[in-house]
């Protein structure tokens, strides 16, 4: 996992199973209040991504695309902590985003997956940690992970196994 820039990780997956299984590394480390934006082309393995995170986080149910809901709030046994798993791939702007109460979502008790989080980017914390997928070939995904604020630098330096 070669490292970019400080707070910066580029990983390659070679199958939608091994992006899972990035998403649930991911999802052991997530804290109520982070935020986590999903950005990258159509089929390029973010809800795969999510599944796997809310996985690794403890989710009772699994977690599916919510594109016509738009939000699953999801539960996990041991405490009253959510994970919101928003798709804003409907939304055409950062005004849209009031139509899903985000800042009700964004109050830090929770931990928020944001799929598509570019078409809302001006209604998100700076504080968060980025995930850009890009489609390589038929079965390989390219990650970047781009931290921004030090919860998220030192969520990325767990995850990558320097901290």
């Amino acid at each position: 996992m070669p490292i970019l820039r400080e707070g910066e990780l580029d990983i390659i997956t070679h199958s939608a199973e091994q992006t899972r299984r990035l998403g649930v590394k991911l999802g052991t480390l997530l804290l109520p209040g982070d935020v986590v934006c999903l950005s990258g082309d159509m089929g390029a393995g973010k809800t795969a991504f999510s599944s796997g995170i809310g996985a690794g986080w403890g989710a009772q149910e699994p977690l599916t695309s919510p594109t016509f809901n738009l939000v699953h709030t999801h539960s996990r046994p041991q405490d009253r902590v959510r994970l919101y798993h928003l798709d804003c791939y409907r939304l055409t702007s950062a005004a849209d985003a009031d139509s899903i109460d985000l800042d009700d979502i964004l109050d830090g008790r929770g931990v928020v997956i944001i799929e598509w989080a570019e078409r809302i980017e001006a209604a998100l914390p700076r504080e968060r940690l980025w995930v850009e997928l890009r489609v390589l070939e038929p079965t390989r995904r390219n990650f970047v992970l781009t931290a921004t604020g030090e919860r998220y630098r030192k969520l990325v330096d767990q995850f990558s196994g320097r901290a």
